[in-house]
């Protein structure tokens, strides 16, 4: 057997967006730094990244309505709204940089511009949804954004979705025509394209199997090449684990203290793909509904306009479910392998409070493909069973800690990084907003794990995102700029859909 040793400045743990970003950060900032890859698959960006395992929204909670809350007092909490709205920022001048220094060639390859809206029933929902509106109308992160509760003007914006719809109930939406679509795949692969052009080394097909510690604080990654059978190591000074669903795994081998108390909880997901295109041509937005009681916020109903492929597509969902595995190509053990000594407890803790999630999900497994076309009929009240045919989406782990505000066992929705305290390894764990904020995400890893090295990267940062560290909510005259020159740059200006032909 042959056991190749290697050693390396940086070692990245799976080839999705978050990876590719980080990759990309580092090589623009320190171009002699050696970077190695390892990606058990046999391509960039196949599991959470790939374009038919997420819903391709560029989250900027244009349309969410999980990241507004409800006060008790009935006021509306925009607060995440804008700081993700404000991530999503980041994300994309970092794209138009790599546009405008030629390292990406066509933007329509990856991002189009798509109307975001939301779309709500009853008169509850509609009061709560124009509370949201008017709070966020003002912010100017928000501009743009139109409310409606005439069924007139909603035929207009949802033609499909209002057709032979019955009147009797309230019903509202809100629209803003600064919402993206993103092949976060697509992206994902051209960025790693980029990378292996840069001597990046890149191993696909490469399962890593442990982390340690080595006694000069390095850390030694042993890892199997699936193709050959060899077992090699090798060493870096820093690691990333952004492999998905299985980082948790890998976190907890590698032993830091700050993986301890931590646990996962699969949620899968299923997507309803038209196969119709005399119906794909009838709708051009992504349209977000309220999750339904006890569903996580991963599972709010949405029919989305997709391009794939530069092909025009339509699809509605998710329908959460349940698989023991933590990726999509994991293994069923996965959840049983990831309860240890330490984090037993905080996944009881989780399991007693989240009774509502573990019976909504077994509902979800349980749905027919008549159940599932019911709930679409909810968005197209004439949707017909011959059209829609059942897509597996990616698996997403929820991240389950004990936090001081949810006490013990607290499921977390959201995307998180785990740090050791000394900076020398960082672990992506978590779920949406996930692909959409990666710069910023990546921005925080650079932060937390190489302060000696902000300073003197301080001014090259800035020139690939120059609103790093300032507020765009506060400073209207930088957010204008930045908006206007991105949309320029991602050709996302003028609706350019209409100038592509579709195959």
């Amino acid at each position: 057997m042959n056991n190749r040793e290697t050693k390396t400045d940086v070692i990245l743990i799976g080839a999705g967006a978050m990876s590719a970003t980080l990759g990309m950060l580092l090589k623009e900032l320190v171009p002699d730094w050696e970077i190695t890859v390892f990606e058990k698959l046999a391509n960039a960006g196949e599991e959470s990244s790939n374009e038919w395992n997420n819903a391709g929204t560029g989250h900027a909670a244009l349309c969410e309505l999980n990241y507004t809350d409800e006060k008790p007092d009935g006021s509306v909490d925009i607060s995440k709204a804008i700081k993700i709205n404000e991530q999503f920022q980041v994300s994309m001048q970092f794209w138009s940089y790599l546009v405008n220094s030629k390292l990406i060639d066509n933007p329509q390859d990856f991002i189009m511009p798509l109307p975001h809206m939301s779309f709500v029933q009853g008169e509850q929902n509609v009061t709560f949804l124009k509370k949201r509106f008017e709070a966020l109308s003002n912010n100017p992160l928000f501009q743009g954004m139109e409310f409606s509760d005439d069924p007139e003007k909603l035929m207009e914006w949802i033609p499909l979705v209002m057709q032979d719809r019955a009147s009797n109930e309230p019903i509202a939406a809100t629209k803003i025509d600064a919402g993206t679509d993103v092949n976060f795949g697509a992206l994902t692969r051209m960025l790693f394209n980029h990378l292996e052009n840069k001597n990046v080394d890149i191993n696909y097909k490469h399962t890593v199997h442990d982390i340690k510690r080595t006694s000069d604080g390095s850390w030694e990654v042993k890892v199997h090449d699936d193709s050959t059978g060899d077992i090699e190591r090798h060493t870096a000074k820093f690691v990333f684990i952004g492999g998905g669903g299985g980082s948790l795994h890998l976190l907890q081998k590698s032993g830091i203290p700050e993986g301890k108390h931590i646990g996962g909880f699969p949620v899968s997901g299923i997507f309803m793909v038209c196969n119709n295109p005399d119906v794909v041509e009838q709708h051009n937005a992504k349209v977000y509904g309220k999750a339904k009681v006890g569903a996580p916020p991963m599972s709010v109903p949405h029919l989305d306009t997709r391009y794939i492929d530069n092909k025009k597509s339509l699809l509605f969902g998710p329908f959460a479910g349940f698989s023991p595995k933590f990726l999509k190509y994991g293994s069923m053990f996965d959840l049983v392998t990831s309860i240890k000594s330490d984090n037993l407890l905080t996944m009881l803790a989780a399991g007693a409070k989240e009774m509502s999630l573990t019976k909504y999900l077994i509902q979800q497994v349980m749905s027919s493909k008549e159940q599932r076309m019911e709930e679409l009929r909810e968005f197209i009240p004439n949707a017909k069973d011959e059209d829609w045919d059942l897509v597996v989406a990616g698996q997403r782990v929820q991240v389950i800690k004990d936090t001081e505000a949810g006490g013990k066992g607290t499921l977390q929705f959201g995307t998180e990084v785990i740090t050791a305290a000394d900076g020398s390894i960082a672990a992506l764990l978590g779920a949406s907003p996930g692909a959409s904020t990666a710069v910023h995400v990546m921005l925080q890893v650079l932060e937390k794990c190489f302060p000696q090295h902000m300073k003197e990267w301080e001014p090259k940062i800035k020139e690939m995102i120059p609103s790093y560290g300032v507020s765009l909510v506060e400073n209207s005259e930088l957010l204008q700029e930045i908006h206007t020159s991105t949309a320029q740059t991602l050709g996302l200006s003028e609706k350019v859909e209409k100038e592509l032909v579709f195959s």
